[in-house]
């Protein structure tokens, strides 16, 4: 029996003594909830918004912009996936390098890119210059969204986490509804400047992404007041720089010196001379040593059981986006359409987008140069059903929120995905604008919330390092 305790603790076994990554846990525990995650919260919920921006601007622009910039259908699709190229070259190394390297300085970079790119989009005046604009816009957002949602994650500990991150997740249903009543606002109106003898003229919706862009800027601005991941610092061995960002965290969420944080002292056993932790840190910050070190801490990946987790992850994360977005981006549009051409008689969404696709036919067979383009520009119903549908969408996470810790993450995922599918099946056969809002909006709605419970998988399932 003494043998084979010996035995558990020789192997880590022994349940007495803590990891590093459990004393971590217990100091944030202890640091309690308060003005420091007022401030995280409401800083990731304005980078929240910048994200929702960048895709949720093109479908309020497709209908407005399709004269001025010549647009058909296939070049609407087009704009509206051209973001989702940029975030798919670059989300695996933007992951990668964010581990490595830390999650700060890709926030800001992505974010300062960000709202210089989206100001590109407001002064773009043909297809293309807003296509690689929009391209860009993906790509740098790829950059700072992986390390928001680990920043947020990682200064939360095990008993909050989840509802911490479905309250994170449940920001992009309400960025839905900022975006959907400032287009309301801006859009409709009939603005126009022009610069420099025409070679400069700026429309409504450049004004619009104008105003948009300042997210994106407000993100970069906020986040400079927020410190490293301490979780970050200690996966470096950096344990002193981790124990201070908890210290500043407890003084300010709690208002009481630092005598009085049970962990002030934490790691101190970690921490070397002054001299030999100089020495070792200018050895192990080099840029060679951190690269060889990321991918050192990638290689999990590829062994059982983490390789079967990244396969079947990427895999329902592969088929909830395409869904998800498919569904979101063409709302607008598919609202707009609905909105000119619903008759009085019982018509089911494929006859109208008949309709609306024979009509672009004659138009482009019997253009003239002389004939002026006039645009299906969105009406009042058109910005209410995407209220709406942002409103919908914020349910879902009211109601999680409740549920995750008693039905289980897992349980959740399958019963949002069967009801998710058959609301989607069941657009087909749409024959009134009520409807089509209603499972638009529950299609959307629990897809988010797919995407929010696959993430919480995620990390349930991967460490730090590999995650």
């Amino acid at each position: 029996m003494k043998k084979k305790k010996l035995l558990q603790c020789h192997n880590g076994l022994d349940k007495s003594v803590k990891t590093t990554m459990q004393e971590y846990d217990a100091a944030l525990k202890a640091c309690g909830i308060g003005l420091f995650h007022v401030r995280l919260l409401c800083t990731s919920f304005v980078a929240m918004v910048s994200g929702i921006v960048i895709t949720n601007t093109s479908p309020y622009v497709l209908p407005v912009a399709e004269c001025d910039l010549d647009m058909n259908l296939l070049q609407k699709g087009l704009l509206n996936a051209m973001p989702y190229t940029g975030m798919i070259l670059v989300s695996i190394i933007a992951g990668f390098l964010t581990d490595t390297f830390g999650r700060k300085p890709f926030i800001l970079f992505g974010f300062g890119g960000l709202f210089i790119f989206t100001i590109i989009s407001g002064l773009s005046q043909t297809y293309i210059v807003l296509v690689i604009a929009k391209f860009f816009e993906g790509l740098l957002f790829a950059i700072s969204f992986t390390p928001v949602v680990s920043l947020t994650s990682e200064f939360c500990h095990n008993g909050i986490r989840d509802r911490i991150l479905f309250l994170q997740s449940s920001f992009a249903s309400i960025s839905q509804i900022i975006v959907s009543l400032v287009s309301w606002a801006v859009l409709p109106n009939d603005w126009k400047s022009v610069y420099f003898n025409g070679a400069l003229v700026i429309n409504t919706w450049n004004y619009y992404l104008f105003i948009m862009s300042l997210w994106s800027g407000m993100a970069c601005f906020l986040y400079t007041f927020l410190p490293e991941s301490p979780k970050y610092y200690i996966t470096q061995k950096r344990y002193e720089d981790a124990r201070e960002i908890l210290i500043k965290i407890y003084k300010q969420n709690t208002r009481k010196p630092v005598e009085t944080y049970p962990y002030a002292n934490i790691w101190k056993d970690k921490i070397t001379l002054k001299t030999d932790e100089s020495a070792e840190n200018k050895a192990n910050t080099s840029f060679s040593h951190m690269l060889s070190v990321g991918l050192y801490n990638v290689k999990p990946i590829f062994h059982k059981p983490l390789g079967l987790y990244v396969l079947l992850f990427c895999t329902t994360n592969f088929f909830i986006m395409n869904m998800f977005n498919v569904i979101r981006l063409w709302f607008p549009q598919l609202s707009t359409i609905v909105e000119h051409y619903a008759k009085e008689e019982s018509q089911d969404l494929c006859v109208m987008l008949d309709a609306y696709t024979q009509d672009l036919r004659v138009k482009n067979l019997n253009s003239t140069q002389d004939k002026i383009c006039v645009p299906n520009v969105s009406g009042t119903e058109t910005y209410i059903n995407t209220v709406v549908l942002g409103i919908v969408c914020c349910v879902p996470y009211i109601i999680g929120g409740v549920l995750v810790n008693k039905v289980g993450k897992k349980n959740l995922f399958i019963v949002c995905g069967t009801v998710c599918a058959s609301t989607t099946f069941g657009l087909r056969w749409v024959n009134s604008k009520i409807a089509m809002v209603a499972l638009f909006s529950t299609t959307v709605a629990l897809a988010q919330m797919l995407m929010s419970l696959n993430q919480f998988l995620v990390v349930d399932h991967f460490p730090t390092t590999t995650r």
